[in-house]
């Protein structure tokens, strides 16, 4: 979960002012709506793992106040992962399903970034300082560029 917080943190911090409503097509989801479906799944994986499962749609909030969500709702999986309460559902669901889901999305807000004019910073990724259980917010480690 440390590296969806490192990746989802490089997108969508620094956003321009605006970024939240950007859109590239009539039809296409605004960050701000992506990535309130972000949190919607990871809300959603919490349901899975203690059962039964919900979904809910929600209306995105503010920019900042979605980041937010979005790192409060990681570590409220993270948590959940790391105790020894069993799962409701195979691990592999988890992973499969929402956690999978957020990184297609996590690469969607960062793309939109390009798009807009705002590109997150290229690095290599497997060098980079990731840590399990630094899922917050504070996943702020320095950059590693490219070789």
């Amino acid at each position: 979960m440390a590296t969806v917080a490192y990746r989802g943190g490089k997108a969508v911090r620094s956003a321009p002012a605006g970024f939240a409503e950007f859109k590239v097509g009539d039809s296409s989801r605004t960050p701000g709506q992506i990535l309130a479906h972000i949190g919607d799944l990871y809300d959603w994986a919490l349901t899975m793992a203690d059962g039964p499962q919900r979904w809910h749609n929600s209306t995105p909030l503010a920019w900042d106040d979605e980041c937010t969500r979005f790192f409060a709702a990681l570590r409220r999986f993270d948590e959940r992962l790391a105790n020894d309460t069993p799962l409701a559902c195979a691990v592999e669901q988890l992973f499969q399903g929402p956690v999978a889901d957020s990184l297609a999305h996590i690469g969607q807000i960062a793309m939109l970034r390009r798009l807009a004019g705002a590109p997150v910073r290229a690095e290599n990724y497997a060098k980079a300082d990731i840590a399990a259980g630094r899922v917050g917010s504070e996943q702020t480690a320095p950059r590693v560029e490219f070789d």
